[in-house]
């Protein structure tokens, strides 16, 4: 951690002009447009139906605006001077976007929208053994919390900052890690593979303490190789701790939200009547799609 020095490569990160505007503008008018056409397409597949709830519209919306927020200005030039801007984005790209655009249930609608056979191959993937192991909890803590520890305490953050090509990078793995985890943690969509309740709460925590120690690392200068004056290292740290510890509180909250746990009936003449499990997410999207004539 430098005690003056400036950011490697400012000017150079993500300051390509217009195009660092008008790509990721365009990008996210293309998504809204893709999610509106897909929610068209559900009504006219599946006309009975009541149309998807207005609150998951509105949850995508306030996601693609939370990226919008990231990646154009102001934050996103200040971003590329101060690693407190940084941090911010990163909080936004990584935690509060994936959060609203996992509420909205994309793969739910996508389901919904598509024809019989390609909903069907879609599950399939879903259910896949390569998915499965994508979509597990551990698996998403790793790229989430690994990726802090490797982009932070080892050369990438300052070769990132010197590469448009490796910044970008930077922000899609920020987005896509984030999104992975909050789908696998508190997501409205099937997931086959996705654990108990009690199971996901424990992996949040880790994910929580992690967070927690990565920024007081960074606080205190250990082993931290970010080249940049030490009060914005410190001040990310702070941002990384407390927005990260209110981005969490969020997707806890979403978790215990949809936690349905089953009541086992009482029996006063005997034991316990064991419950009949419900099946998973996964397995009533797979039968709840049409099949074919």
């Amino acid at each position: 951690m430098g005690g003056g020095a400036a950011h490697p490569g400012h000017g150079h990160g993500g300051d390509g002009g217009p195009l660092d505007v008008w790509l990721p503008a365009l990008a996210l008018v293309g998504c809204a447009a893709a999610y509106a056409l897909a929610v068209r397409r559900a009504r006219r597949r599946h006309p009975a139906r009541r149309r998807p709830p207005l609150a998951r519209s509105l949850s995508f919306a306030a996601g693609l605006v939370l990226v919008a927020v990231a990646l154009l200005p102001p934050l996103a030039p200040f971003a590329h001077e101060d690693f407190r801007g940084h941090m911010a984005q990163h909080l936004l790209l990584g935690m509060y976007a994936p959060l609203a655009l996992v509420l909205a249930a994309p793969v739910t609608l996508l389901l919904r929208a598509l024809p019989p056979d390609h909903g069907r191959r879609l599950t399939a993937v879903l259910r896949s053994r390569p998915a499965r192991l994508l979509a597990h909890p551990v698996t998403a803590l790793l790229l989430t919390t690994g990726g802090l520890v490797l982009l932070y305490f080892t050369p990438v953050y300052d070769a990132t900052m010197g590469h448009p090509g490796r910044h970008w990078l930077t922000h899609a793995h920020f987005l896509l890690s984030g999104w992975l985890f909050a789908y696998v943690i508190a997501g409205p969509d099937p997931a086959p593979a996705r654990p108990g309740v009690p199971a996901r709460l424990v992996v949040l925590g880790v994910a929580i303490a992690a967070h927690a120690v990565i920024a007081q690392l960074m606080y205190g200068g250990f082993w931290v190789e970010v080249h940049a004056p030490i009060a914005e290292v410190r001040g990310g740290a702070e941002i990384m701790y407390y927005g990260g510890d209110l981005a969490e509180l969020l997707l806890a909250a979403a978790l215990v939200t949809t936690w349905r746990p089953v009541r086992t009936p009482r029996n006063p003449h005997g034991p316990p009547v064991r419950p009949v499990r419900r099946p998973r997410e996964g397995i009533r999207a797979a039968r709840a799609l049409p099949k074919s004539r």
